[in-house]
């Protein structure tokens, strides 16, 4: 057990399938108890080979790339980890978290960059300051090479209006407000859409400030 590594889904899976190994011999209430609670987790056993898999990709940022070069990265990956275990059970947590792992990376980016901010700024006012100390604002692209194309402006625009998106799905359905009803009509594809929508947008912000070849540390 001490040899796993818990954020490595394949290391997961292997240690969940020597478990299930153990229990095997015991009485049916606990297996049964068993996939119940990997069920709630997003895992479950593929009838035909028996191997357990994820119901869902895992959402995550890359170790080794958009998180390497963060100093404390651990705010990011609790988020992650929440999103992941709501996506498929309660949709207005995992929206209300998708906001706030939007929100963390934002102040994350200006704390590595520098850029003071205060506890009054809103979620648009920090993604676009974010965005801004890495010159991912399309009037800020670099005029050449890929950077300066109007492809990767049209898709930079499109992107950071994808903070903004996010915010307001959560206002209206996600966790973080009290409410004295249930929102009707929310479901795991609508969970799903915030979830992508917000890894897209922290994955760009994340890989420009890990990128040693990004625009903007040509200012630094």
């Amino acid at each position: 057990m001490e040899s796993v590594e818990w954020a490595n889904d394949d290391h997961v899976v292997r240690a969940l399938q020597a478990m299930e190994r153990i229990i095997e011999d015991f009485d049916s209430q606990y297996t049964e108890k068993f996939w119940s609670a990997l069920e709630q987790d997003g895992y479950k056993r593929d009838p035909e080979t028996k191997r357990l898999v994820l119901q869902s990709p895992r959402v995550r940022l890359a170790e080794e790339g958009a998180l390497a070069n963060l100093t404390d990265p651990s705010v990011i990956k609790s988020h992650l980890s929440r999103i992941h275990a709501a996506v498929e059970f309660d949709p207005e947590l995992a929206i209300g978290s998708a906001k706030e792992l939007i929100e963390s990376t934002a102040k994350l980016v200006l704390t590595e960059r520098g850029v003071a901010f205060t506890k009054d700024d809103d979620l648009t006012r920090l993604t676009n300051r974010a965005a801004e100390a890495l010159n991912l604002r399309p009037n800020q692209a670099a005029t050449d090479g890929p950077d300066g194309g109007s492809g990767v402006k049209r898709i930079l625009g499109g992107a950071l209006n994808i903070a903004v998106g996010v915010a307001e799905l959560r206002n209206a359905y996600g966790t973080g407000h009290g409410r004295d009803r249930r929102p009707s009509g929310l479901g795991s594809r609508h969970a799903h859409l915030a979830a992508n929508a917000a890894y897209l947008w922290c994955e760009l912000m994340l890989d420009t400030l890990a990128d040693p070849k990004a625009p903007w540390r040509k200012e630094v």
